[in-house]
């Protein structure tokens, strides 16, 4: 699974503090901290019908990861959702789209790792894109990769921070196996997630996710818990070996940029009866129709028809 390029974001403009850039124009310094050392956080929110599904809940989760990093300047939520609301109303966009903020550390004086060199404030980037799921919902082949999720006292997932070499590493091994994502463990040979969304599973008529021990804090997999809990759907959070995703009747992965998505193969075994199971198609719609009716409304725009 590659994503597609979608032609009406060929001229699209991003924000760096304040300044409205094309795609094709430079706005990063070679001595900002995220080109540096992949020092910053970062969010992805969707926006449905000019409305952003769980934004407080996704700047209080950036505010947190730049808080742990020890940042000097965080920006004011209401500084972030104008820098996100301008960058909507210069793409005119109003539906279907992600949204991925980026907050680094900031320019330095001069190249080094120390933060005492960061003395201009941070630098908040945004970038808007006419962007619907990513995934085939037909269903999605994992493959379990060799590269595992850090545990806490390496880097603490609950740092939403934007080195994302441990995750890119294991897409690579994931491609060259032929799947559409890698399914990674923690370093005990449990689940953790995949490269780049939570996992869930249905066993036994109960659906169970991993804990957040080697995986971040997800907004999606929060609310899918919470709408199970709405539809009487038992749900657990546990530990989750391998073996009883292999053995699951229905897997689904969440996400902001992919909503829901089945997955049907794990390690060339056949999840179930081989294609989206009732549960997962149950969950999806409730998630697609809460999300929408549930964001924050910004001030934008609509198109007209």
């Amino acid at each position: 699974m590659l994503q597609k390029y979608d032609e009406r974001n060929a001229t699209l403009r991003y924000w760096v503090n304040g300044e409205l850039l094309h795609r094709d124009q430079p706005g990063l310094s070679p001595f900002d901290s995220v080109v540096q050392g992949g020092d910053a956080v970062w969010e992805g929110l969707r926006l449905y019908r000019g409305a952003v599904f769980g934004l407080h809940e996704h700047l209080a989760r950036l505010r947190r990861s730049a808080t742990a990093l020890n940042f000097a300047h965080i920006p004011a939520d209401d500084e972030i959702i104008e820098a996100v609301t301008a960058t909507l109303r210069a793409n005119r966009m109003y539906d279907g789209v992600h949204v991925r903020l980026t907050l680094t550390r900031g320019v330095k004086l001069t190249s080094g790792m120390d933060p005492r060199l960061n003395t201009a404030g941070s630098t908040l980037i945004v970038l808007a894109e006419h962007k619907p799921p990513v995934y085939d919902t037909t269903g999605l082949r994992l493959a379990t990769a060799g590269i595992r999720r850090p545990a806490p006292d390496v880097l603490d997932p609950k740092i939403h921070h934007a080195n994302l070499l441990n995750s890119i590493l294991a897409k690579i091994e994931a491609n060259a196996a032929g799947a559409d994502d890698a399914l990674m463990l923690d370093q005990r040979g449990f689940v953790a997630e995949t490269n780049a969304t939570h996992l869930f599973a249905v066993l036994h008529g109960t659906l169970a996710t991993p804990t957040t021990a080697a995986c971040p804090e997800g907004i999606t997999r929060e609310t899918v818990l919470s709408l199970a809990a709405t539809a009487d759907i038992p749900a657990v959070v546990r530990d989750i070996s391998l073996t009883e995703m292999y053995n699951a009747d229905e897997v689904f992965c969440t996400g902001t940029m992919g909503e829901l998505a089945a997955v049907t193969t794990i390690d060339g075994r056949t999840i179930g009866g081989g294609s989206v199971g009732p549960l997962t198609a149950r969950l999806a719609k409730l998630y697609q129709s809460h999300a929408a009716a549930n964001g924050v409304p910004l001030n934008l725009d609509r198109p007209t028809p």
